[in-house]
């Protein structure tokens, strides 16, 4: 039985996904990006029809979240579900996101006591949608320079016996398209062509992967990664998994485009639990072991992959909408003066000048549109809330210790004032 986990830190936001099998099943992968990062993936290409895989791990944190996978294997032999004999030793495998660089401002990673607690929390039946888990922190459209917020997809159908279920982290350069090649989520620039399909974006290469296409915005870091799982009750041999794999990897290029560039980390694991053989459909060539067609299976399989993929993506945070009042007076903005802290290469300064707001990063980074150099006027919104060129209000918050929250909502970065200040 299939049961899933999820562990986040919410002073990322970073986190883990942890797919548990209740026995050991067959496994397959397939690995299509330029910038992989993975657990074991050698081992599942070599072909052996003995189920020998316990679980899929998926996680951020880049190359440090890589012990999430470890952790697992190590939790199961803890657990003496799993133990030191040579036929009986744990086999987790796994893959990483890329969730650091400019889009938060600390360097948090998933660890081992997460995908512990990940792996001890698995249930049947329950898989978060959007900003959870790995998902917890990833983008989508920053090879345009349009990167909205994305997070983990999944979804499900069964015929007959037969189950499959599809799953996805999705955090690629590339944007998230529907069956109408329509740009789900993104923050498309004003100035772009009305009515603007990702094929438009693709026909207008290069101009509209650089600045200067209608306005187009700034992008972010290339480091992006889709990390997927597919999963089948169907009774599989490796060279059918491998080919479902390989099918279903394939077909993400439709709704992801573009898809496994040179900044991508894509892969994907497909596993066989092996429970259902199935009746022969006349005139049909079935699996080795009878029931459906494997070129049925992954066509099938890729529609949901695509389904998972559009489930991936959260609500997407909104602008602040200007104060319409009498903006606060300079003895009113001395409130929110002050050093915030929000990691040890990130702080902003808040300052007063000629009765308006200011805000300059004075750490390592800049602090997304405000940058080390150039101070940036902050215009008032609500109560305790100033707009920021860009997408995403500052918040203060005086209820108790004294801080700035950039990133509202699932992807809120906190910064703390120093009393010093």
């Amino acid at each position: 039985m299939l049961q899933i986990g999820t562990g986040e830190y919410q002073e990322g936001p970073t986190g883990v996904t942890v797919f548990r099998f209740g026995k050991k099943v067959l496994g397959a992968v397939d690995v299509r990006g330029g910038a992989p990062g993975t657990v074991n993936t050698d081992y599942l290409r070599l072909g052996y029809e003995r189920p020998e895989l316990d679980a899929v791990v998926l996680s951020g944190g880049s190359s440090y979240g890589l012990e999430c996978t470890t952790a697992v294997a190590s939790a199961l032999k803890d657990d003496n579900i799993r133990n030191g004999l040579w036929d009986n030793v744990a086999l987790s495998v796994g893959a990483i996101i890329y969730d650091f660089g400019e889009r938060r401002l600390n360097e948090v990673y998933p660890d081992k006591k997460l995908a512990q607690a990940a792996f001890q929390a698995a249930r049947p039946g329950k898989f978060p949608l959007g900003a959870h888990g790995a998902g917890r922190f990833t983008r989508s459209g920053g090879f345009f320079g349009c990167a909205a917020y994305s997070g983990q997809g999944g979804a499900f159908r069964q015929i007959g016996e037969i189950k499959l279920a599809t799953f996805v982290v999705a955090n690629p350069a590339g944007v998230v398209t529907n069956r109408d090649g329509e740009i789900v989520a993104g923050y498309l620039d004003p100035n772009w062509p009305k009515l603007l399909k990702t094929t438009d974006l693709l026909a207008a290469l290069p101009a509209s992967h650089k600045h200067g296409w209608n306005g187009v915005p700034e992008g972010g870091d290339n480091k992006n990664t889709t990390i997927s799982l597919v999963v089948t009750n169907q009774k599989l041999n490796c060279v059918e998994l491998q080919r479902l794999a390989v099918q279903v990897h394939t077909s993400m290029a439709r709704a992801i485009q573009p898809f496994a560039t040179i900044g991508d980390g894509d892969v994907l694991y497909a596993v066989s639990t092996g429970e259902v053989v199935g009746e022969q459909e006349s005139g049909v060539a079935p699996s080795i072991f009878g029931g459906m067609n494997v070129g049925d299976l992954a066509a099938i399989a890729s529609e949901l992959m695509w389904d998972a993929i559009l489930a991936s993506v959260p609500e997407q945070p909104r602008a602040a909408e200007p104060l319409q009042s009498e903006p606060p007076q300079a003895n009113e903005l001395l409130a929110f003066a002050g050093s915030y802290y929000f990691s040890p290469f990130v702080t902003l300064q808040i300052f007063i000048k000629d009765n308006r707001l200011f805000a300059l990063a004075t750490g390592e980074r800049a602090v997304y549109a405000i940058g080390k150099e150039d101070p940036v006027e902050l215009k008032p919104a609500i109560a305790g809330q100033f707009m920021v060129p860009g997408r995403y209000p500052l918040t203060f918050k005086f209820d108790g210790p004294d801080c700035l929250i950039v990133n509202p909502g699932h992807w809120q970065q906190i910064g703390t004032r120093d009393p010093d200040s």
